[in-house]
């Protein structure tokens, strides 16, 4: 039996492994909150001088919260639980803020970006010669320069691939070309003819020489990957490791995921967008109906940001540093231009909110139309206004949305946005033969965005992710051509459908909504 036969095998066999982690991991959050009951049973006879004590701390909590600069959302929904509950809330309040983890990620983050900028010079010329064109897009590849350490790149092709399906057999056709290096960054790893078809040539690269570094959101410990699956692959020759591994011990640091999807081979092509190493994101699997992805191949210059963009997260929990100058642009990497991209990462640990800035400044600066398609629809006020204000100075805001949503509860919530979104002139449809995971904005036949981050808080605020940024690009009217392709395949919703739902569905959805900025 060869290698690759035996690590199938070990592969194939062990969901009763990942289930018995899950166990575990879930007994070890139990056993905790058992402790914690128990220190408050013991300490019963002091309880009117704790709830002194940490009625005192709720205030000022309360006086700081108000005070942070932030999400007003946000702000609330702290503010609720901490005056309501001043125990359980500021506690709670405390764990979530003074977290030392994130802030040590963060702060190792700051470092690597720091590091970065030695290899991805600005571009002051082409960052210039896109202001002459559009003055707003000079200014959002400006804050993007300053704020993410990503230039706005020339030189760069794009393909756009309106269902993951075609995105696959790209993938694997690149991969087998790999000669130098092979990165890959998913949030989503499940076994399957996806996984096992990849697998099968990261395993015959490493034979060859080729470097291959495989990551992935630690989440999948729960229920897609064992445990020691990067021990397998490094038996191959595959350096493999979690993002955020979960242990049984309760940390804030599990709320903030790597929702990326990046791959990345010797320099030359990348690959990002919403789909997953699964089998639903080719549609050989059928979980929520027909699976309408989007995503986008990049060769040129661009690649170059994507190339350090891994890095910075594989670094992140290292202690060495790393020679990045093994990875520069090749010289035969670039290619024609064909308009302009900037490729950007969101970290949601520092003050700035880069992938809401990106889909604000396209909503905001829309003159005829913006069209969006995303999974959910989860919306702070700012978000909310900015579609609202845009559809009632006439521009056409239109929203694809799933019709079989993969989890009922986002679902419920995003149903009480309609309303208020519907009557502001705002279009919701949704796409009748299945799931929308595709998270695309294009405005105006001149600008595109194609990427990881939905509209949603988990998104916004709380995940690590990527995205692609195009202008005056020949791909642009392709991607509008797929959302006028997949309106025809769409319910188009009323105000008349949200009065439909069950009066319980609209209760729970208004109740998660309080909720939503935390989830």
């Amino acid at each position: 039996m060869s290698t690759s036969e035996k690590g199938d095998r070990r592969f194939g066999g062990i969901k009763t492994v990942i289930y018995g982690r899950t166990i575990v991991i879930l007994l070890g959050f139990l056993a905790q909150l058992i402790l914690l009951a128990a220190g408050y049973y013991l300490l019963r006879n002091y309880n009117f001088l704790f709830y002194i004590l940490f009625l005192c701390i709720s205030a000022v909590a309360l006086v700081y919260i108000f005070n942070t600069p932030g999400n007003p959302d946000v702000k609330l929904t702290w503010m609720f639980p901490i005056a309501i509950f001043p125990v359980f809330g500021s506690i709670f309040y405390m764990t979530i803020t003074f977290q030392p983890g994130t802030t040590v990620m963060y702060d190792r983050l700051r470092i690597l970006s720091e590091h970065t900028k030695k290899y991805v010079p600005l571009r002051p010329l082409t960052r210039g010669r896109l202001r002459e064109e559009s003055p707003h897009m000079g200014q959002l590849a400006y804050y993007l320069e300053r704020r993410d350490n990503s230039p706005v790149y020339e030189n760069t092709q794009v393909k756009y691939y309106p269902l993951g399906d075609g995105q696959f057999v790209d993938m694997v056709e690149e991969l087998r070309k790999a000669e130098k290096f092979i990165f890959l960054e998913f949030f989503i790893v499940h076994e399957g003819r996806m996984l096992d078809t990849i697998l099968e040539i990261l395993r015959e690269k490493a034979k060859q020489g080729v470097e291959v570094r495989f990551m992935y959101d630690g989440t999948n410990v729960l229920l897609n990957l064992p445990s020691f699956f990067p021990k397998l692959m490094e038996d191959e020759g595959i350096r493999c490791k979690m993002f955020a591994p979960i242990r049984p011990v309760f940390s804030p640091h599990y709320n903030n995921r790597d929702h990326r999807k990046i791959l990345v081979i010797d320099g030359k092509v990348a690959f990002t967008g919403g789909i997953n190493l699964a089998d639903e994101y080719i549609n050989e699997k059928n979980r929520f109906g027909h699976w309408k992805d989007a995503g986008a191949m990049v060769r040129g210059d661009a690649v170059e940001r994507f190339t350090y963009m891994f890095l910075e997260m594989w670094n992140e929990s290292e202690t060495g540093p790393e020679n990045y100058g093994a990875y520069v642009l090749p010289e035969e990497a670039a290619r024609p231009s064909d308009g302009y991209v900037i490729p950007y990462s969101v970290c949601p640990l520092g003050p700035e909110r880069v992938g809401e800035r990106v889909y604000l400044d396209i909503i905001n600066t829309a003159h005829t139309y913006v069209h969006i398609m995303t999974p959910y629809l989860i919306l702070d006020y700012q978000m909310l206004m900015a579609l609202i204000y845009a559809a009632g100075r006439g521009v056409e805001v239109v929203i694809i949305m799933p019709h079989i949503p993969d989890k009922k509860y986002a679902f419920m919530l995003a149903k009480t946005y309609y309303n208020q979104l519907l009557e502001a002139g705002v279009r919701i449809c949704e796409y009748e033969p299945g799931f929308v995971h595709a998270k695309v904005f294009v405005s105006d036949d001149v600008k595109a965005v194609v990427g990881t981050v939905n509209l949603d808080y988990r998104s916004l605020y709380h995940h690590f992710e990527c995205g692609l940024i195009l202008y005056k690009n020949s791909q642009i009217a392709l991607m509008e051509e797929d959302i006028k392709d997949t309106l025809k395949k769409c319910i188009e919703m009323t105000v008349e459908d949200y009065r439909k739902l069950k009066l319980t569905d609209r209760a729970l959805g208004r109740i998660m909504r309080f909720l939503a900025p935390l989830m």
